[in-house]
């Protein structure tokens, strides 16, 4: 085997070690606990497994930086990916989703149904970087795994986070009512949420690149201020700004997808006036 490229490699086993920590973190997740230990595990699997996201970014970055870029990279990054953005949300989903009623039967159904989307979308992926047409890579066919992965995450995030923030403006409130009306709304949506992220992934819609069209290249300086702008909304109200980054993300360009294509169609079928 030819040599390996050490900094790169480190980046995308860094992925992988963040999405094990995420599914050793949901496991400690108690049944019982509302607003205990249980909101700490949530947050610290949902950070983990953003933090894999970011040594999913940077192995690519560096790689090319380096010009170190090699097949056997890419089958490690797809690797620890089936890990990140694969097994540990599909586990936390387990955690996340509603207990104790009918719906929770078919919990660990969706949780495979995740995995097994994200596999395939990632096999998609390396079928198709392999195409060498440069349109191939300027956009995403089907939402990226880490995109999907971010959704799970945003929401284990929002439940441990959550409560907590709110104590803070209503520190009259009840801790554990605060903490049980989040759990209510992120368990009502976890499951259909995780069924739409997860067809997304095999779908055909197309997906920009995020940091090709926000960071990369020379912009106005209005642009600059934007993205500034936008970092410190999310640190000031990260547990709803993540969410909201995430699933509009995942689920407003599916919507102006369709919209565009119903409108496309409808002007095909306008017959052109006939000029004089």
């Amino acid at each position: 085997m030819k040599k390996i490229a050490v900094l790169p490699t480190l980046l995308t086993l860094g992925n992988g070690v963040c999405g094990f920590a995420a599914i050793v973190c949901a496991s400690k997740i108690g049944r019982n606990d509302v607003a205990g230990e249980a909101a700490d595990y949530f947050a610290l699997s949902g950070w983990l497994i953003l933090a894999a996201m970011v040594f999913d970014a940077l192995d690519g970055y560096v790689a090319r930086l380096t010009k170190t870029a090699s097949k056997f990279g890419g089958e490690l990054d797809s690797l620890c990916d089936c890990i990140s953005f694969g097994a540990a949300p599909a586990y936390l989903l387990l955690h996340l989703g509603p207990r104790g009623d009918a719906m929770a039967r078919l919990l660990p159904a969706i949780a495979v149904l995740y995995m097994v989307c994200t596999i395939l979308r990632l096999a998609r992926f390396n079928v198709n970087s392999n195409i060498p047409d440069p349109a191939a890579h300027k956009r995403f066919q089907g939402l990226p795994s880490p995109g999907a992965a971010g959704c799970l995450a945003s929401l284990a995030i929002l439940r441990g986070e959550l409560p907590a923030k709110l104590a803070q403006y209503w520190p009259d409130a009840d801790a554990t009512a605060l903490a049980t009306s989040v759990q209510v709304i992120v368990e009502s949506w976890a499951m259909l949420g995780a069924v739409v992220v997860a067809l997304l992934m095999v779908s055909a819609v197309p997906y920009p690149h995020v940091t090709k069209n926000i960071l990369r290249g020379k912009r106005h300086f209005g642009h600059l201020m934007q993205v500034i702008l936008a970092s410190f909304v999310i640190l000031l109200m990260r547990e709803l700004a993540i969410v909201l980054l995430f699933w509009v993300y995942a689920l407003g360009l599916p919507v102006n997808y369709a919209i565009s294509r119903q409108l496309a169609r409808r002007r095909a079928r306008v017959p052109r006036a006939v000029g004089s």
